[in-house]
């Protein structure tokens, strides 16, 4: 059942950029402009309407799309520099007729992201994309470009990892963490968008201010299909585009100092195993890594379960790379500060930057790019006749496909042209995802809006 969007009242306007966006080449406005299949108008249209629609809490973009389908933005090329030309806005972006600041510096990031990866690293023979050094080192760029990368800066960044659609209670349990994080001098990564992203960013902020913090970092890392889906929310002060899920998760990891996951869906499970998979790599069993599984007291039973299935697919050992604590913010902030400040003497013995995670070795299964297409799908390797790093790959892929299907434009028009996934796995393992998959979707961690949930996925 796809959601609907009533469109509300919208507003016309042309701006200027704020923040880090720097001049544009006409070539780059051209192409902007350009709605060809090379162009990148669409997608500057979709994820711009997202951030401009971030008061709505609806995660279906096509609905959103069609509520909004006389939206427009065009890259006005000016002599003293460009403006941005909106049609038919959401108006609740605006103030008296003057968007909001935040929301102006989103849109910024997004354009500049969006010119620079196509330019820079999608586009140009300086990154060999097909091999790990060179998808790293196109990560570290982007990231550089966006200016998040902070040199003078002790290791303090935790990120945060969560379903969207979560209970009331978990949320004010992540505000509650986040709060005695950010205490603490930590400061906040997220995926940037609601619920488990954004409780930890409304938390850590308060503690901020308390403690005379005036340069927190609330900084998001999200890409295209998801921010369609997922505007980032008001409280993120760095926002950074990565072109797919791989890079982006590849940039969680070598700019966090520590994570911590609360409850979710499909999308934390994809994050846990991309996590897991690369820390059961041999190179990297003596790097420092706290990870922290949490929620309030009556998570337990989630976290358990999400337990069981990584013990039984990755094998007992796979316990000793992650810490459970349920219903004490207070404990899980304590323990996270004690392993950021082992990281930060783990780096000065080895000389090792704060800021970028050079020294973890990824595999390059963890990051080619995945297409979730129908085939694909279909001939993911589900079974544990397979290296453990491996097997977390492929449910990694598995899952991100679940996770396209459900909020991803691309995804959903092939479900509805196609028909739903189909995942083949060993029989054991079968239940064991399925047991999972339908604990999520029987606990409405699926979808954010409260429609009822039609799985994008069959097993066989």
């Amino acid at each position: 059942m796809t959601a609907t969007v009533q469109p509300r009242a919208t507003l016309s306007s042309i701006i200027s950029p704020e923040g880090s966006l720097e001049v544009l080449s006409q070539h780059e406005v051209n192409r902007l402009h350009s709605t060809s299949q090379s162009g990148l108008h669409d997608l500057l249209r979709r994820c711009a309407l997202a951030v401009l629609n971030c008061g709505n809490p609806s995660d279906d973009s096509l609905a959103i799309l069609e509520a909004y389908k006389d939206f427009d933005i065009e890259v006005l090329q000016q002599d003293r520099g460009i403006r941005l030309k909106l049609t038919n806005a959401p108006a609740e972006a605006f103030v008296d007729g003057r968007m909001i600041r935040g929301i102006r510096e989103h849109l910024s990031s997004i354009i500049r992201d969006i010119v620079y990866v196509y330019n820079e690293i999608q586009h140009h023979n300086r990154f060999d994309l097909s091999t790990g050094e060179g998808t790293t080192n196109a990560v570290f760029h982007i990231l550089r470009k966006a200016g998040t990368l902070k040199p003078g800066r002790d290791p303090s960044l935790v990120v945060c990892w969560g379903g969207h659609s979560i209970s009331r209670e978990e949320y004010e349990y992540t505000k509650d963490v986040g709060y005695h994080l950010g205490l603490r001098d930590l400061d906040i990564c997220t995926g940037c968008g609601p619920g488990a992203m954004k409780g930890p960013m409304k938390g850590a902020n308060v503690a901020h201010a308390k403690q005379r913090r005036t340069e927190g970092r609330y900084l998001g890392i999200s890409e295209p299909g998801i921010i369609a889906a997922e505007a980032p929310n008001p409280i993120v002060n760095e926002l950074v585009v990565m072109p797919d899920i791989e890079k982006r998760l590849e940039a969680f990891v070598r700019l966090g100092h520590g994570i911590i996951v609360f409850p979710g869906g499909v999308g934390t499970a994809e994050e846990i195993l991309y996590l897991l998979g690369i820390l059961l790599h041999p190179s990297n069993k003596d790097i420092p890594f706290p990870l922290i599984f949490t929620g309030p007291a009556d998570s337990a039973a989630y976290f358990q379960k999400i337990d069981e299935f990584l013990v039984y697919t990755l094998g007992e050992d796979i316990r000793r790379y992650y810490t459970i604590i349920t219903g004490d913010p207070v404990a899980v902030a304590r323990t996270m500060r004690h392993g950021i400040d082992e990281i930060a003497e783990f780096r000065r013995t080895h000389q090792d930057a704060f800021y970028y995670n050079w020294r973890l070795t990824i595999a390059r299964e963890f990051q080619a790019t995945f297409e979730p297409t129908h085939e694909a799908m279909r001939s993911l390797a589900l079974h544990r006749q397979q290296p453990t790093h491996e097997l977390a790959a492929n449910l990694r892929r598995a899952f991100s496909g679940i996770v396209a299907g459900n909020v991803k434009e691309p995804g959903i028009r092939a479900i509805k042209a196609h028909g739903p996934f189909v995942l083949t796995a060993e029989p054991e393992l079968m239940q064991r995802l399925d047991e999972l998959l339908t604990s999520f979707v029987a606990q409405g961690r699926m979808k954010l809006d409260g429609q009822p949930y039609t799985p994008c996925y069959v097993l066989q």
